[in-house]
């Protein structure tokens, strides 16, 4: 069985650090080193509005030279963000990863944020997944009576 998003979200918290749309850049770097994470949700009263990431201000600010750390967010940030639902399968926000070329997406639940993954959340709940594959099958290949082969 596949693992959903809402195990990594249960396995890692659901915390979620945001923004106004109008925040300094300064503001979200000083959120990304105060709780280590790599993006912040931009967001108003109506909801989400974007996604900035570490890689939009160095890329952004550092080399295009656009925005200052003094720009409002709205001005750096991604307005085009990709959300999983909390029972969608982690096989599934890989290849959405891999196809936006995004590292972090929303988790959105009836219209409400509850959490966000990030890259590093879905490649540990895919080892994890292929950890225990592995070991099921070394275990019925030994002939462990009380194994039975995986349902894959």
């Amino acid at each position: 069985m596949s693992t959903r998003v809402e195990q990594l979200l249960a396995h890692k918290g659901n915390n979620v650090w945001s923004v106004e749309p109008d925040s300094s850049v300064q503001d979200a770097i000083t959120l990304f080193g105060t709780h280590e994470i790599g993006a912040v949700l931009v967001c108003d009263k109506h909801g989400l509005l974007g996604i900035l990431s570490e890689r939009d201000c160095v890329r952004k600010i550092l080399w295009q030279g656009r925005s200052t750390l003094a720009s409002r967010v709205r001005d750096v940030m991604r307005a085009d963000v990709t959300a999983v639902s909390p029972r969608d399968s982690i096989e599934h926000c890989m290849g959405l990863m891999t196809d936006r070329r995004t590292r972090h997406l929303p988790v959105i639940d009836q219209s409400t944020v509850i959490g966000v993954i990030s890259i590093g959340d879905v490649i540990n709940g895919l080892l994890g997944e292929k950890e225990s594959l592995i070991e099921s099958l070394e275990s019925y290949i030994s002939g462990s009576p009380s194994v039975r082969p995986p349902a894959h």
